[in-house]
């Protein structure tokens, strides 16, 4: 059963790599599932993880207290709204952006209503 932990948590580092450069993948959710899976399967990966300089922070500030630094809040609205933004100049249908703002707006609420780190 370790193995399928550690498996997935590597899986999840990858996606969460991956998001770095793709707008729409998100990367911290990626990297804190990842904590979560090498919480039970690989101390070494788990604590590689929470003290990487770039990723540990955040998974610390969530794991702790549930909160996100305002500066990363910031940064998400801006890279939402950028999304929304794009998807409107596409011209999309309005099903879709009534669909993806509903949506984007949730995330924004959950966001903004966590605790500043």
């Amino acid at each position: 059963m370790r193995i399928l932990w550690a498996a997935m948590g590597l899986i999840c580092v990858g996606l969460g790599l991956a998001g770095v450069a793709l707008p729409l993948l998100p990367t911290v959710p990626f990297m804190l599932l990842a904590a979560f899976c090498f919480a039970r399967s690989s101390e070494r990966l788990h604590n590689w993880l929470l003290s990487h300089p770039r990723f540990g922070p955040a998974i610390v500030d969530w794991q702790t207290n549930g909160s996100i630094n305002p500066r990363v809040k910031r940064i998400s609205t801006l890279s939402i709204a950028a999304v929304f933004g794009l998807s409107i100049a596409l011209g999309l249908r309005p099903l879709i952006i009534f669909i993806q703002g509903v949506t984007l707006l949730c995330v924004l609420a959950f966001i903004w209503s966590r605790p500043n780190c």
